[in-house]
Protein backbone atom coordinates (compact mmCIF):
# COMPACT_ATOMS: atom_id res chain seq x y z
CA UNK A 1 0.00 0.00 0.00
CA UNK A 2 1.08 3.57 -0.46
CA UNK A 3 1.63 5.98 2.41
CA UNK A 4 -1.48 8.17 1.72
CA UNK A 5 -3.55 4.63 1.42
CA UNK A 6 -1.99 3.78 4.72
CA UNK A 7 -3.43 6.87 6.37
CA UNK A 8 -6.76 7.04 4.42
CA UNK A 9 -7.40 3.45 6.14
CA UNK A 10 -6.28 4.35 9.33
CA UNK A 11 -8.83 7.22 8.89
CA UNK A 12 -11.32 5.32 8.08
CA UNK A 13 -10.98 3.11 10.85
CA UNK A 14 -10.05 0.07 8.46
CA UNK A 15 -6.52 -0.59 10.33
CA UNK A 16 -5.35 0.06 13.65
CA UNK A 17 -2.90 3.20 14.26
CA UNK A 18 -0.56 0.06 15.50
CA UNK A 19 -0.89 -1.54 12.11
CA UNK A 20 -0.11 1.07 10.14
CA UNK A 21 3.14 1.46 12.29
CA UNK A 22 3.73 -1.91 11.53
CA UNK A 23 3.81 -0.99 8.14
CA UNK A 24 6.03 1.98 8.50
CA UNK A 25 8.95 0.13 10.12
CA UNK A 26 9.47 -2.10 7.48
CA UNK A 27 12.63 -1.57 5.83
CA UNK A 28 12.85 0.88 2.58
CA UNK A 29 13.48 -1.73 0.35
CA UNK A 30 12.57 -5.25 -0.81
CA UNK A 31 15.05 -7.82 -0.06
CA UNK A 32 15.30 -10.30 -2.80
CA UNK A 33 19.19 -11.76 -2.63
CA UNK A 34 20.15 -10.63 -5.64
CA UNK A 35 18.67 -7.17 -5.67
CA UNK A 36 17.31 -4.66 -3.18
CA UNK A 37 14.12 -3.08 -4.46
CA UNK A 38 13.63 0.63 -3.58
CA UNK A 39 10.03 0.10 -2.70
CA UNK A 40 9.88 3.90 -0.79
CA UNK A 41 11.08 5.63 -4.07
CA UNK A 42 7.36 6.62 -4.74
CA UNK A 43 7.14 7.76 -1.72
CA UNK A 44 10.17 10.20 -2.07
CA UNK A 45 10.09 11.01 -5.47
CA UNK A 46 6.68 10.45 -6.32
CA UNK A 47 7.77 8.02 -9.18
CA UNK A 48 8.45 4.26 -8.92
CA UNK A 49 11.13 2.20 -9.83
CA UNK A 50 11.52 1.38 -13.06
CA UNK A 51 13.62 -1.87 -14.50
CA UNK A 52 16.80 -1.56 -16.56
CA UNK A 53 16.31 -5.10 -18.30
CA UNK A 54 19.92 -5.25 -20.27
CA UNK A 55 22.34 -7.32 -18.81
CA UNK A 56 19.99 -9.11 -16.35
CA UNK A 57 19.93 -13.16 -15.71
CA UNK A 58 17.00 -14.36 -16.71
CA UNK A 59 15.82 -15.80 -13.62
CA UNK A 60 16.22 -12.46 -11.79
CA UNK A 61 14.25 -10.34 -14.14
CA UNK A 62 11.55 -12.29 -14.60
CA UNK A 63 11.57 -12.56 -10.18
CA UNK A 64 11.98 -8.46 -10.28
CA UNK A 65 8.70 -8.45 -12.67
CA UNK A 66 6.81 -10.54 -10.56
CA UNK A 67 7.75 -8.52 -7.29
CA UNK A 68 7.16 -4.94 -8.36
CA UNK A 69 3.80 -6.14 -10.33
CA UNK A 70 2.87 -7.58 -6.94
CA UNK A 71 3.76 -4.19 -5.14
CA UNK A 72 2.09 -1.74 -7.61
CA UNK A 73 -0.14 -3.53 -9.87
CA UNK A 74 1.90 -2.18 -12.99
CA UNK A 75 5.67 -2.28 -14.01
CA UNK A 76 7.84 -0.46 -16.16
CA UNK A 77 11.08 -2.01 -18.05
CA UNK A 78 13.87 -0.41 -20.82
CA UNK A 79 15.97 -1.61 -22.89
CA UNK A 80 14.49 -4.93 -22.70
CA UNK A 81 14.63 -7.87 -25.91
CA UNK A 82 12.53 -10.08 -27.55
CA UNK A 83 13.65 -12.48 -25.36
CA UNK A 84 12.85 -10.99 -22.06
CA UNK A 85 9.62 -10.65 -23.69
CA UNK A 86 9.04 -13.98 -23.73
CA UNK A 87 10.33 -15.76 -20.37
CA UNK A 88 8.47 -12.54 -18.33
CA UNK A 89 5.27 -13.49 -20.37
CA UNK A 90 5.25 -17.10 -19.12
CA UNK A 91 4.36 -15.88 -15.78
CA UNK A 92 2.95 -12.42 -16.62
CA UNK A 93 1.16 -13.08 -19.87
CA UNK A 94 -0.50 -9.20 -19.82
CA UNK A 95 2.83 -8.16 -20.14
CA UNK A 96 3.24 -5.96 -23.53
CA UNK A 97 6.41 -5.29 -25.40
CA UNK A 98 7.44 -2.51 -28.09
CA UNK A 99 9.88 -3.68 -30.62
CA UNK A 100 10.40 0.10 -31.19
CA UNK A 101 11.53 1.42 -27.90
CA UNK A 102 11.95 -2.04 -26.30
CA UNK A 103 10.01 -1.28 -23.53
CA UNK A 104 8.42 -4.20 -21.44
CA UNK A 105 5.49 -2.84 -19.28
CA UNK A 106 2.10 -3.52 -17.66
CA UNK A 107 0.27 -0.22 -17.30
CA UNK A 108 -3.03 0.31 -15.16
CA UNK A 109 -5.94 1.11 -17.71
CA UNK A 110 -7.59 3.57 -15.25
CA UNK A 111 -4.68 6.33 -15.56
CA UNK A 112 -5.24 10.02 -16.17
CA UNK A 113 -3.00 11.96 -17.82
CA UNK A 114 -2.15 15.17 -16.97
CA UNK A 115 -0.51 18.61 -18.75
CA UNK A 116 1.32 18.05 -21.81
CA UNK A 117 4.68 17.02 -23.13
CA UNK A 118 5.85 17.72 -26.78
CA UNK A 119 8.63 14.58 -27.82
CA UNK A 120 9.82 15.65 -31.61
CA UNK A 121 12.14 13.65 -33.31
CA UNK A 122 14.51 15.00 -35.81
CA UNK A 123 14.48 11.92 -38.24
CA UNK A 124 12.89 8.64 -38.47
CA UNK A 125 15.95 6.59 -37.37
CA UNK A 126 15.57 8.66 -33.97
CA UNK A 127 12.23 7.43 -33.65
CA UNK A 128 13.33 4.30 -30.86
CA UNK A 129 15.04 7.01 -28.64
CA UNK A 130 11.86 9.82 -28.57
CA UNK A 131 9.61 6.35 -28.22
CA UNK A 132 11.31 5.44 -24.79
CA UNK A 133 10.92 9.18 -24.01
CA UNK A 134 7.82 9.38 -25.19
CA UNK A 135 6.21 6.07 -23.08
CA UNK A 136 8.26 7.44 -20.22
CA UNK A 137 6.32 10.04 -19.89
CA UNK A 138 3.10 8.48 -20.69
CA UNK A 139 3.90 5.89 -17.94
CA UNK A 140 4.07 8.64 -15.38
CA UNK A 141 1.15 10.07 -16.08
CA UNK A 142 1.61 12.55 -18.52
CA UNK A 143 -0.06 13.47 -21.77
CA UNK A 144 2.01 13.56 -24.60
CA UNK A 145 1.91 14.93 -28.08
CA UNK A 146 4.74 13.37 -30.98
CA UNK A 147 5.84 15.22 -34.10
CA UNK A 148 8.27 12.89 -35.40
CA UNK A 149 10.76 13.73 -38.66
CA UNK A 150 10.62 17.08 -38.05
CA UNK A 151 14.26 17.58 -38.74
CA UNK A 152 16.13 21.12 -39.82
CA UNK A 153 16.76 19.67 -43.06
CA UNK A 154 12.58 20.66 -43.64
CA UNK A 155 12.22 23.26 -41.34
CA UNK A 156 8.87 23.34 -42.58
CA UNK A 157 7.89 20.04 -40.86
CA UNK A 158 8.67 21.42 -37.58
CA UNK A 159 6.85 24.90 -37.90
CA UNK A 160 3.53 23.10 -39.30
CA UNK A 161 3.76 21.38 -35.56
CA UNK A 162 4.39 24.82 -33.92
CA UNK A 163 1.11 25.29 -31.66
CA UNK A 164 1.96 21.76 -29.99
CA UNK A 165 4.99 22.33 -29.48
CA UNK A 166 4.73 25.70 -27.70
CA UNK A 167 1.77 25.03 -25.87
CA UNK A 168 3.41 22.06 -24.35
CA UNK A 169 5.10 22.89 -20.65
CA UNK A 170 8.38 21.15 -21.79
CA UNK A 171 9.82 19.50 -25.31
CA UNK A 172 11.94 16.82 -25.42
CA UNK A 173 14.09 17.35 -28.53
CA UNK A 174 15.67 13.84 -29.99
CA UNK A 175 18.24 14.07 -32.88
CA UNK A 176 21.21 12.86 -34.29
CA UNK A 177 23.55 13.58 -36.78
CA UNK A 178 24.81 17.39 -36.19
CA UNK A 179 21.93 17.71 -33.01
CA UNK A 180 20.63 20.99 -34.50
CA UNK A 181 16.60 20.34 -33.95
CA UNK A 182 17.52 21.17 -30.02
CA UNK A 183 18.65 24.69 -31.04
CA UNK A 184 15.97 25.38 -33.41
CA UNK A 185 12.98 24.69 -30.93
CA UNK A 186 14.59 26.29 -27.82
CA UNK A 187 14.25 29.80 -30.29
CA UNK A 188 10.83 29.02 -30.48
CA UNK A 189 9.53 27.92 -27.22
CA UNK A 190 8.87 29.71 -23.88
CA UNK A 191 9.12 26.53 -21.84
CA UNK A 192 11.82 23.98 -20.92
CA UNK A 193 13.46 22.05 -23.56
CA UNK A 194 15.20 18.43 -23.36
CA UNK A 195 17.67 17.55 -25.29
CA UNK A 196 18.69 14.01 -26.59
CA UNK A 197 21.32 13.11 -28.63
CA UNK A 198 21.06 10.28 -30.39
CA UNK A 199 23.60 7.86 -32.52
CA UNK A 200 22.49 8.20 -35.54
CA UNK A 201 24.78 9.46 -37.83
CA UNK A 202 27.67 9.02 -40.25
CA UNK A 203 31.50 8.06 -39.14
CA UNK A 204 32.46 11.68 -37.62
CA UNK A 205 29.36 11.70 -36.04
CA UNK A 206 31.14 9.72 -33.90
CA UNK A 207 28.33 7.54 -32.25
CA UNK A 208 25.92 10.35 -31.34
CA UNK A 209 28.99 12.56 -29.68
CA UNK A 210 28.34 15.28 -32.85
CA UNK A 211 25.07 15.69 -31.55
CA UNK A 212 25.62 15.62 -28.15
CA UNK A 213 28.22 18.12 -28.50
CA UNK A 214 26.24 20.55 -30.28
CA UNK A 215 23.13 20.34 -27.67
CA UNK A 216 25.75 21.18 -24.55
CA UNK A 217 27.16 24.05 -26.65
CA UNK A 218 23.90 25.32 -27.85
CA UNK A 219 23.55 29.41 -28.11
CA UNK A 220 19.76 29.15 -27.41
CA UNK A 221 18.71 29.34 -23.86
CA UNK A 222 16.22 27.03 -22.04
CA UNK A 223 17.93 23.99 -23.01
CA UNK A 224 19.10 20.35 -20.75
CA UNK A 225 21.11 17.23 -22.44
CA UNK A 226 20.77 13.85 -21.30
CA UNK A 227 23.27 11.23 -22.11
CA UNK A 228 23.44 10.11 -25.61
CA UNK A 229 20.42 7.67 -26.78
CA UNK A 230 18.83 8.34 -23.08
CA UNK A 231 15.02 8.74 -23.68
CA UNK A 232 13.98 7.03 -20.82
CA UNK A 233 16.10 10.20 -18.36
CA UNK A 234 14.77 12.74 -20.78
CA UNK A 235 11.49 11.18 -20.82
CA UNK A 236 11.26 11.68 -16.77
CA UNK A 237 12.41 14.49 -16.26
CA UNK A 238 9.65 15.37 -18.43
CA UNK A 239 7.65 14.21 -16.40
CA UNK A 240 8.96 16.19 -13.30
CA UNK A 241 8.60 19.20 -15.38
CA UNK A 242 5.07 18.89 -16.24
CA UNK A 243 4.28 17.54 -12.97
CA UNK A 244 5.23 20.87 -11.84
CA UNK A 245 3.75 22.54 -14.46
CA UNK A 246 0.13 21.48 -13.57
CA UNK A 247 0.46 22.27 -9.91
Amino acid sequence: METKEILEKVRCGEISIEEAERHFKKQPYEEMGFAKLDVHREVRTGFPEVIYCAGKADDYLVSIYQKMFEMYGEVFGTRASEHQYEIVKEVLPQITYDKISRILKIEKTDKVYIGSIAVCSAGTADIPVAEEAAQTAEYFGAHVERAYDVGVCGIHRLLAELDVVQEANCVVAVAGMEGALASVIGGLVSNPVIAVPTSVGYGASMNGISALLTMINSCANGIATVNIDNGYGAGYLAAQINRLAEK
